[in-house]
Formats: C-alpha cells, sequence, structure tokens
C-alpha cells in the first residue's frame, strides 16, 4: 500500500479515499466540494473528519455523508481557518450558511483552492487562479 504526501499527527489520507470522495460526488456542488477538500490536504488528512464524512470502516461503496460534517465542525478540533475553509466547502454543498466574508479567515494557499471551486461551482474551468507577475 502506497502513502500520499498528506499526513498530519492524527492520520494519512490514502489516494483511494480521495478518488472515492471525487467519484462519491453527485452534483456540481459536491464534486467542487470534495476537489477543494482534497487539494487542500490537511484538513482531510485527520482521521476524524475521514470518519466523519465515512470514508474510514464503511464500505467503498457507501455514499460520503456530508451531513455529518455540518453537525461536527466545533468538535472535529480544527483551527479557526480549517472551520471556515470547511464552512466554505459545505455551503457548496448546500449545508450549512456561511458568509462570503468568510474568506477573509483563509490564507493565501487555502484562497487559492476556495477562488478555484467557486470557478468549478459555477461551470468555469477555463479561469485561470494564481499569482500575477
Amino acid at each position: 500500500m502506497t502513502l500520499t504526501s498528506a499526513q498530519t499527527a492524527d492520520g494519512v489520507l490514502l489516494e483511494g479515499q480521495r478518488q472515492r470522495l471525487i467519484k462519491s460526488a453527485t452534483s456540481v456542488g459536491e464534486r467542487a466540494a470534495a476537489q477543494a477538500l482534497v487539494a487542500e490536504e490537511t484538513t482531510l488528512a485527520r482521521e476524524n473528519v475521514q470518519r466523519t464524512l465515512g470514508l474510514l470502516d464503511r464500505p467503498s461503496r457507501s455514499p460520503v455523508r456530508w451531513e455529518g460534517l455540518m453537525g461536527r465542525v466545533y468538535g472535529l478540533g480544527l483551527d479557526e481557518e480549517q472551520r471556515a475553509f470547511l464552512a466554505l466547502v459545505l455551503s457548496m454543498v448546500g449545508m450549512g450558511s456561511v458568509s462570503l466574508a468568510a474568506v477573509s479567515d483563509l490564507d493565501e494557499r487555502r484562497l487559492a483552492v476556495m477562488l478555484r471551486a467557486i470557478a468549478r461551482l459555477a461551470g468555469n474551468d477555463t479561469l485561470a487562479v494564481g499569482t500575477r507577475i
């Protein structure tokens, strides 16, 4: 079994779990949210987040439980920035109510991930998000 580079003190996110999360998407919003979580890496690498989504201890064909995250955002031990990112991601799947002003809590890397996710959510795959020189 080959492990990916996404690793935290809590656990390791396996490539199969990343693929399962993305493949389980049943809507544009779920796909954008899944891709954002995979791209951000640190939040999804936490074992308690994987378990809450149903990526652990469940058959690979079981649906991902987005609603499980909504009720546990504050109980997952995430820092403020990870919570803001997760709240924005959950809003893409229609869960929760978070102001777009939450992007002010994100660092540059997470902001770029979120901007790409918003473009995907809008059906735009040509918009470039990055640093201007």
